[in-house]
């Protein structure tokens, strides 16, 4: 058996032995469209930020910690009242309101061209075959707009979220495209990845990201607390009024009743009193309170610690040039080698087969 297998072996190689010329041609061919195709890729430039939040619970271990920081309740479950896990993170970066927020940032090129990044994403290049498949829908875009009075969108005007144009929609995929948000559970790191072809274009972008991330997981986590403080200050700002008419009545009535010796004057001087130390009793619970929603609002602020923070990359992440011109010489060696083995006697048997039947 073991010399049936070495002899069909060794007649296999020679078969692709006395076929190397055009084993050698294909693999020519597949070297020629990697480099066409490696060399027709823009360069694009990627920056990682690693993000991690912080913990203030002393004597909590790690886990507890960030399941008390984001609000998951007991840490036996995994879950609590607050909706928002570290998970939520990447689906954060996909919603429509951010990208919007992030299409307005301004930022800077290498060049040293200042330009919105609604604008910017224009001016990313694109490999020449796009624009070869792109043509029959930008030769009737061409046509309609011939028929039609239509104005090129920019962020200067104002963009609706509940009525996006065709042209914003692209914008905000493009956004989501370039812009990639993971979280890993057991590290719980968040890393944020942006690609652009121009490098301080793309540290721009992925700083700015993580900064509005922070803000959204901020704003949501403290806006009950913010809540219920500002409704607290409203209430003392209210009593505060309320105990200094009280103590502007008791100074007056004092003040015009000072030597008269009746009951009613002392009854009623009495009545202002106690109403004046009510009022300033409730004034000084309501402050008191006041303060610990104050620190309630501090508490439920997540810090965030910049594990890895965002540089200006010096050298292209993509394209792999090398990578895409080996990738396809082994494909087109693999595949002629394939159609020489066993491509061609498939292909007679099945053409053998057909006459047959007719």
């Amino acid at each position: 058996m073991e010399k049936i297998d070495e002899i069909d072996f060794m007649r296999y190689v020679r078969k692709l032995y006395i076929k190397r010329r055009i084993i050698y041609k294909a693999t020519g061919i597949g070297i020629i469209i990697g480099i066409i195709i490696g060399f027709s890729l823009p360069k694009t430039y990627q920056v990682n930020i690693s993000i991690s939040p912080e913990s203030g619970v002393t004597g909590a271990s790690g886990l507890s910690g960030i399941a008390s920081m984001f609000g998951l309740g007991n840490a036996s479950t995994g879950f609590g009242e607050d909706a928002l896990t570290f998970n939520m993170f990447p689906e954060i970066v996909k919603t429509n309101p951010f990208a919007l927020e992030m299409l307005q940032i301004p930022i800077q090129t290498q060049k040293g061209d200042s330009i919105m990044l609604y604008d910017y994403l224009d001016t990313e290049k694109r490999p020449w075959w796009s624009y070869v498949m792109g043509a029959p829908g930008m030769l009737i875009g061409g046509i309609k707009s011939l028929f039609k009075d239509e104005q090129k969108d920019s962020i200067k005007t104002t963009i609706d979220p509940f009525r996006l144009t065709p042209e914003q929609s692209g914008k905000i995929g493009m956004l989501k495209s370039i812009l990639k948000v993971e979280t890993d559970k057991k590290s719980n790191i968040t890393k944020v990845t942006v690609s652009l072809q121009d490098p301080l274009a793309a540290a721009i972008v992925a700083d700015s990201a993580v900064h509005k991330l922070q803000e959204y997981i901020t704003d949501y986590r403290t806006r009950k607390a913010k809540q219920d403080y500002d409704f607290q200050l409203s209430l003392c700002k209210q009593y505060k009024k309320e105990y200094f008419e009280a103590q502007q009545e008791y100074a007056k009535f004092s003040d015009a009743n000072r030597n008269v010796i009746l009951q009613t004057v002392t009854s009623e001087k009495d009545r202002l009193q106690k109403n004046l130390n009510m009022a300033e009793q409730i004034y000084s619970q309501s402050m008191a309170q006041l303060q610990v929603l104050r620190g309630k609002v501090q508490e439920a602020k997540p810090v965030f610690a910049v594990v890895e923070p965002a540089t200006v990359p010096l050298n292209p992440a993509s394209p792999k040039t090398m990578m895409i011109i080996l990738a396809l010489a082994f494909l087109t060696f693999l595949f002629e080698s394939a159609w020489i083995l066993f491509g061609k006697d498939i292909y007679h048997d099945f053409k053998n087969e057909l006459k047959k039947k007719d």
